[in-house]
Order: C-alpha cells, then sequence, then structure tokens
C-alpha cells in the first residue's frame, strides 16, 4: 500500500509517500480502505520531533481516517466488512491506503468521507478537555483559540451541554465563532478586558487550544489555576499549575464518536473542512496546518 512516512524529523519537506507492507487486522481492529485522512495539531508535533511517544524512525503519521472496513480481526462484532467507519489509527498510520482501526464509529449518515475524516481527534480532545473542566448546563466557559479543528467542536460540544461559550478568535473568524452560537473576543492586549465585558464576574473554566501565552490571563479569568486546562502549552503545568490534558495520560475519551452521531443528524454539530489535499500533497497540508487561522480542519483525500 501506499503511506506517507518520514525518515528524519524536520519541516514537512521530510515526508514522503512510499510503499510499505499491507496492514491485517488484529482482535478487536479493523481494518478499513481509506477514503480520506485528517491532520491533526499532532501530527506536526510528531514529524518534527516535538513529541516522542516511543516510535522510531523511519514514522508513519496520520491519526485521523475514514473509510470502508474490508477486513475484520477476532472478536469485532460491532461492524462488517462494506460499513462506513471513522476512528484513530492505531498505529499513527492512517496517512495511507489502508489503516488499522480499534477506536471507530459508524459514519453518521448525513456525512461523506471527508467530513468523518476531520472529527475524531477532535472530538475525543474535545470531550476529554471539557469531561476535565466539569463543563455542563450553566456553565461558562472562555476557549483560547476557538475556531480551529479542536476549537469549533468544544465550542459546539459545550453550548449541547446547555453551556455558555465566550470564544477567542482571530478578527476574521466572529462571525463564523457566532455562526457557532459562541459569544467572540479578539485576541490582543484587551482579550481579558473584551471578556470582562461579556461576563463582569468573570468565567467559570477556561480552555487553552491556541497555546498563544495567555494562561495568566485565563487564570485570573476563571478564579484560579484549578479552573484552567490547556491542551497547547507544554510548559503551562510547571509555570502556572494548571493542568496539560493528555490523552495518552490522562485516558481518553473515544466514546465520543459514537456520541456525536445524534448531535449531527439534529444539525446541532458541524465541523467545516478548510482545505482538502491529494495523499501526495501531504507535505503541503502539514504547512498549511502549522501556517495556522485554519477554520475546522485540513483533510487528504486517499481514494
Amino acid at each position: 500500500m501506499k503511506a506517507a512516512q518520514f525518515s528524519r524529523f524536520g519541516g514537512p519537506e521530510v515526508l514522503e509517500t512510499v510503499n510499505l507492507p499491507d496492514p491485517h487486522p488484529g482482535p478487536g481492529q479493523v481494518r478499513i480502505v481509506v477514503h480520506a485522512a485528517g491532520i491533526s495539531a499532532t501530527d506536526p508535533k510528531l514529524r518534527q520531533g516535538v513529541l516522542n511517544f516511543g516510535a522510531g524512525l523511519p514514522q508513519t503519521t496520520g491519526r485521523d481516517v475514514a473509510g470502508v472496513v474490508d477486513e475484520v480481526g477476532d472478536g469485532v462484532t460491532d461492524v462488517v466488512p462494506g460499513d462506513r467507519v471513522f476512528g484513530v489509527s492505531d498505529d499513527g498510520a492512517g496517512a495511507a491506503e489502508l489503516a488499522l482501526l480499534t477506536f471507530r464509529a459508524i459514519i453518521p449518515p448525513s456525512l461523506g468521507f471527508v467530513d468523518a475524516a476531520g472529527l475524531p481527534t477532535a472530538l475525543e480532545t474535545a470531550t476529554r478537555s471539557l469531561d476535565q473542566l466539569n463543563v455542563g448546563a450553566e456553565t461558562t466557559l472562555l476557549v483560547n483559540g476557538a475556531t480551529g479543528g479542536i476549537g469549533s467542536t468544544t465550542v459546539q460540544l459545550a453550548l449541547a451541554r446547555g453551556a455558555r461559550v465566550i470564544g477567542v478568535a482571530g478578527a476574521g473568524n466572529q462571525n463564523y465563532l457566532r455562526s457557532l452560537g459562541a459569544e467572540p473576543v479578539s485576541y490582543g492586549e484587551t482579550m481579558a478586558e473584551q471578556v470582562r465585558a461579556l461576563a463582569p464576574d468573570g468565567v467559570d473554566v477556561a480552555l487553552d487550544v491556541a497555546g498563544s501565552g495567555v494562561l495568566p490571563q485565563l487564570i485570573d479569568l476563571a478564579g484560579g489555576s484549578q479552573n484552567v486546562v490547556t491542551i497547547a502549552d507544554f510548559d503551562g503545568p510547571d509555570k502556572y499549575g494548571v493542568r496539560f490534558s493528555n490523552g495518552f495520560t490522562d485516558g481518553h475519551a473515544f466514546h465520543s464518536l459514537a456520541d456525536v452521531g445524534k448531535l449531527i443528524e439534529a444539525g446541532r454539530f458541524w465541523l467545516p473542512v478548510d482545505r482538502t489535499f491529494p495523499l501526495a500533497e501531504i507535505a503541503e497540508a502539514h504547512r498549511a496546518s502549522e501556517h495556522g487561522h485554519v477554520r475546522g480542519r485540513l483533510v487528504l483525500v486517499v481514494a
């Protein structure tokens, strides 16, 4: 099968498309013919060597995938060959023609492969973070970095729980954020002042998705470091005492893959795909991801 991989750490130029042996599912796994693969925020960090979960070189890449089941392993009863599913590649090898999945769900009827491929990591990360912050009805949540894939997902899932959401976004994304149901404020020196204008007593909790150096302001607005979670500021826990949410150590929330279907079919959740790229242009997709200012997700079209 064709797959993307890198043999050294570095910029997007280290990515290449190679031929690898076809994988086969073990117990509990399914194999899918990949139709689309999302670019998650973790993918470039792994390629750069900023994050390393013990894998050697060369490394494959890509976690979010959507496609059609063509083989199932022992003990699999939830899907059969021919089912359309989306999920997370077990070995971080989703940018390929074939992928193995343990965590998966049936694609909601109204979604195509490209839209579904943008969802898994964003859904899991947003759900895990909201659970850690105990976001529910009557909670006022501040999201720093509210318009990317994880931010957009967090906003909508929090609103579905009955929360009030204030989102920090660039000037060009204010109307988009309003369309999701959040109250927008802008990045910059006056961010905290803008939040206070909407919530004079501050917010209940805050989630930092952007990692833009505003943890002190978030802590002040949320009434303490115990009310702030970051998924982007790696120095935050040591410097400020906030929680860094990490699905590899905190436990996962992959139940969200199946749970989101009802919201999607009810028209209460959507995650736009900003741009698509063929698999051969994965380096360009990574460049776009690193450039930032993405509204929604970037997705590779594989088949």
